[in-house]
């Protein structure tokens, strides 16, 4: 079975990353953070899943380092 989707807003898209809102959109406006996702007129999101595995991503970077 597939873990569902959920769409993470910037609080708590801050909150599981350890990120400040400013750093999310720097990391992605240089392509290093997963892109936001349009969810209505003044809404946006974060998908869980690309969100974690940014997250695993920085951790395997992290051990080859």
């Amino acid at each position: 079975m597939q873990d569902s989707i959920r769409i993470f807003k910037q609080p708590e898209a801050s909150r599981i990353t350890g990120l400040s809102r400013s750093s999310i959109y720097r990391l992605e406006a240089l392509g290093q953070f997963p892109a936001r996702v349009k969810l209505g007129e003044a809404a946006c999101g974060w998908r869980s899943d690309e969100i974690e595995a940014w997250i695993k991503s920085r951790q395997r970077a992290k051990v080859a380092a």
